[in-house]
Formats: C-alpha cells, sequence, structure tokens
C-alpha cells in the first residue's frame, strides 16, 4: 500500500504521465490511483480497511465505465443522421453492446464502437456479438495493423471482398522452365505488414490462416485492381498466372467497413513494378 499521504499521481499531469522517459517505478506507482492504494481528496489507504479500499475501487471503475459509455454515446449521435428512420436495437444485442462498450477507454477506440452504435440504429444487424466480442479484445496496435493490412488490400473488378495480395504465380507454359522461381512475392514485409503483423490479425480471427488462391488468370484479359488510395487496370501478358492472397474472415469484413487504411502509395509504386513482368499495368 502505498504511505498516507504519498501521492504517486502529486504534480503530475497527464501529458506527464505518457512521458516516454518516465521510470518504471513511477509508472507502476501511476497505477496505485486506479486500485485504491494512493491518497486522492478526502481518501487516504492507510486509513481505510480492505473492504473500504474494495468499495473506493469499484465507484472509481464504476465511474470510468460510466465515462466511456457516455463518450460513446455522445459520438454516436455525431454519427447518426437526423434526416434518416431509426430502428430498435435488438435487446440482447444492445444490453451485450453496452456492457463490453464501457469497458473501452482509448478515444480513437471509442470512435469505432460509436461508428457500430449509429449504424445499427440507422440499419441494424450489419455487426454480429462475434464482431463485437473481437473489437472489445483489440488493442490499439492490433488496430494499426488492421489499418495497414487494408491500405494494402484490394478489390478484383467488382468484388466486394477484400484480399491481401501475398505473391502471383506461374503455373504453366514455358516460360517457367526459365525463371529460378515461378513465384513472384509481393514484399509485403518491406512495406510494414511482416508476417508476425500478419499472425497477430490471424490469431484475432481477422484473417483466414490459410493461403488462397485466385483461379488462373484469362491471357490478354484486363482486370481492374482497386487498392485504397487508386485503381490500376491489370493485363495478363500470357496465361497460367494467378494470385496468392490471405482473405479477410466474416469479422475481418465486418471491422474492415469501420477501420480507415492506411494508404501507402510506396506500396502501391511497388506493386506496380513487380506486376509488369507479367502483366500489362496502367494505371
Amino acid at each position: 500500500m502505498i504511505e498516507q499521504g504519498v501521492d504517486p499521481l502529486q504534480n503530475q499531469t497527464g501529458g506527464d504521465s505518457q512521458d516516454k522517459n518516465m521510470s518504471a517505478r513511477k509508472k507502476a506507482l501511476l497505477l496505485a490511483r486506479g486500485i485504491g492504494l494512493a491518497s486522492e481528496g478526502d481518501y487516504r489507504p492507510a486509513d481505510s480497511s480492505v473492504a473500504e479500499r474494495a468499495q473506493h475501487r469499484q465507484r472509481k471503475i464504476l465511474s470510468q465505465y460510466q465515462s466511456n459509455l457516455e463518450s460513446i454515446f455522445t459520438m454516436a449521435l455525431e454519427f447518426t443522421p437526423s434526416d434518416v428512420t431509426g430502428s430498435d436495437l435488438d435487446v440482447d444485442w444492445s444490453h451485450q453492446f453496452f456492457q463490453m462498450a464501457e469497458q473501452i477507454h482509448g478515444r480513437k477506440m471509442q470512435a469505432l464502437w460509436a461508428k457500430i452504435l449509429a449504424s445499427e440504429i440507422i440499419k441494424p444487424g450489419n455487426y454480429s456479438l462475434r464482431t463485437l466480442t473481437t473489437l472489445r479484445q483489440l488493442t490499439l496496435r492490433e488496430a494499426m495493423i488492421l489499418e495497414k493490412a487494408l491500405g494494402m488490400s484490394v478489390r478484383f473488378n467488382q468484388e466486394p471482398r477484400l484480399k491481401l495480395l501475398n505473391s502471383y504465380k506461374l503455373t504453366g507454359g514455358m516460360k517457367q522452365y526459365f525463371r529460378k522461381s515461378t513465384t513472384s512475392p509481393l514484399a509485403l514485409s518491406q512495406f510494414g505488414m511482416p508476417y508476425s503483423n500478419i499472425l497477430t490479425l490471424i490469431e484475432a480471427g481477422i484473417l483466414y490462416s490459410s493461403e488462397f488462391e485466385t483461379g488462373v488468370l484469362e491471357a490478354h484479359s484486363s482486370m481492374a485492381l482497386t487498392l485504397s488510395d487508386s485503381q490500376i487496370k491489370l493485363t495478363p501478358k500470357q496465361g497460367h498466372l494467378l494470385f496468392n492472397y490471405y482473405r479477410f474472415t466474416p469479422i475481418g469484413d465486418e471491422l474492415c467497413s469501420l477501420i480507415s487504411p492506411r494508404h501507402d502509395s510506396e506500396y502501391t509504386n511497388h506493386l506496380c513494378q513487380v506486376l509488369k513482368a507479367d502483366f500489362k499495368v496502367e494505371t
């Protein structure tokens, strides 16, 4: 227990608590207030029983939960139009939503929950409870990895589902015998998407664990490849070509509609350069 009268947050501002140069011990002491082991106002942990400290901590938790819900609801109102007919939420869904949402503390993550609430009021059924459970467990770091993955993902022609391309492959024809490798990787790791990040999205239930293949692409038949910030027209120079890719799960697809992609023009340029070996590329 922190000594009576010693407040580890004394003279500390919110900015100071985020200071990267703060010692590990001071950062540990900063946690004391959250669990009722630091003095604040008229409360002195050294003068309180274990039960009283538990009650104090519970009050702080409930107060923070209420604050979280109010922040999310306020943002949800901003996302909810007044000129669109609303719908009643499923009772079980809304109960589960608010139980999970109260534990979302970060402002950026709260904005995602606010968008979900607004979306369900406008048109229910877009986000399942399984998706809410995944989102509740998603850290800010994991959300940023998803942002990056979305910025590198593509859609073929009019297909609605995103694909994170990993490589393309030459599966036949004479040219395969004159190459060291029939597979051309797209070097995701060079642009902030190492395999460890892909594993993170797989473990979160956002990507399937297995790679998928497109069908063999028709030679000299053009297709549109749409990225978050641009569209590329591809025409295979020969037959026997196909793409390998990672596919988003249904939960991943729902989360993709919430999170804005992080554009990467350098990756787009790299993708075009790699594909030029076997495709006619028009931007």
